[in-house]
C-alpha cells in the first residue's frame, strides 16, 4: 500500500476502485474546477470552510471607470501567484490519461493554464485564460505579462506583495488606490478586459458547443474539483445523464449532480485521480 492509499478513506478508495472498474475502456470528457488547483496554491471560491466571495460581475466592470481601476490594481497584486503556480498531482494524473489515450477531451472551468503547464495538449478553456488580456473594442489579444508592464509603467510605485490573500481569479485582497491608473488599449483606446468569463457573462456559444461534443463523442463523464454551482458546469452532468453516460464525481464536498452520479468519490483529486486512472 502506498502513502497515496493511505491517506485516503477506506470508503474513498472503495469508491475509487468501483469507479475505476466501471470506466475502463470507456473514453472520458473530464469537467475540472478549482477544487483540482487547490493543491496549486490556488483558492477555491467555494471550499469547504472558506468565507464566501462575490467576484466582480461583467456588469460592473463594463460599467464603471473606477470598478475597472479596482479590479486592475488588485489583479496586479494577485496575479503573479497565479503564474508561478505550479501544476500538482491532478493535472499530473490528467495529461499522463490524455498521453495513454484515456481522455476524448479535458474542459476545465478553470482560468490558470495548468492543465496545459502539465502536458495536456487538448484542453477546453470554458472560461478564458487569465494569461490574456481582450480588448473588448477591436478584439485583439495581448499577454497579460504585456499587461503588467503598462501598468508597472503607469504605477511605478506600487509594490506587490506576495503575502496578501488572493482569489482564483487573481484578485488580491487590497484596496485599490484612488490614483491608479490603467492603460486603454494601445491600437483602438478602448476597454482591455481580462480573456475570462466574467461572473454574469456568457461562455462564448462557439467553445460551449465544441465543449458539448466532445461530450456526446465520450464514453463517460468524470467531475473533478467542482461543485457545478455554476450552470455552464452543471449543464454537461444533465446531457451526460440525459445521453445515459456514466458520470463519476471526485469532490471534497457535496456537488449539484451527486444524486445522477454513478459514482462520488469524496477525496482530494490529487490523491484521487492518478489511482482512478493510471494503470
Amino acid at each position: 500500500m502506498t502513502a497515496q492509499d493511505e491517506s485516503l478513506s477506506a470508503a474513498s478508495a472503495y469508491g475509487i476502485d468501483f469507479a475505476r472498474t466501471r470506466l475502463a475502456g470507456r473514453k472520458l470528457l473530464v469537467l475540472t474546477g478549482a477544487g483540482i488547483s487547490t493543491d496549486s496554491g490556488i483558492p477555491d471560491y467555494r471550499g469547504e470552510g472558506r468565507v464566501a466571495r462575490h467576484p466582480m460581475t461583467y456588469d460592473v466592470f463594463m460599467g464603471s471607470q473606477q470598478a475597472r481601476v479596482r479590479y486592475w490594481a488588485r489583479s496586479y497584486v494577485g496575479w503573479s501567484r497565479i503564474a508561478e503556480a505550479r501544476p500538482n498531482l491532478g493535472h499530473q494524473a490528467l495529461a499522463a490519461a490524455e498521453r495513454n489515450g484515456r481522455l476524448e477531451q479535458i474542459v476545465t472551468q478553470n482560468v490558470d493554464g495548468l492543465h496545459q503547464a502539465a502536458g495536456a495538449k487538448d484542453v477546453i478553456d470554458l472560461h478564458g485564460r487569465l494569461d490574456r488580456v481582450v480588448c473588448v473594442g477591436c478584439k485583439k489579444l495581448m499577454k497579460r505579462t504585456d499587461m503588467d508592464v503598462l501598468l508597472s509603467e503607469l504605477n511605478p510605485s506600487v509594490r506587490k506583495d506576495q503575502q496578501i490573500e488572493f482569489s482564483p481569479d487573481g484578485d488580491a485582497e487590497v484596496e485599490a488606490a484612488a490614483d491608479f491608473k490603467i492603460p486603454d488599449c494601445p491600437i483602438c483606446g478602448s476597454i482591455l478586459k481580462p480573456d475570462v468569463v466574467f461572473f454574469g457573462e456568457s461562455v462564448p456559444i462557439e467553445r460551449a458547443e465544441l465543449a458539448m461534443s466532445k461530450l456526446e463523442a465520450a464514453d463517460a463523464l468524470l467531475i473533478a474539483g467542482t461543485s457545478l454551482t455554476v450552470n455552464s458546469g452543471m449543464r454537461f452532468a444533465r446531457a451526460a445523464a440525459k445521453s445515459n453516460k456514466p458520470i463519476v464525481i471526485v469532490n471534497l464536498g457535496p456537488t449539484k449532480a451527486d444524486s445522477i452520479a454513478l459514482a462520488k468519490i469524496e477525496a482530494n483529486t490529487s490523491l484521487a485521480l492518478e489511482r482512478l486512472l493510471i494503470d
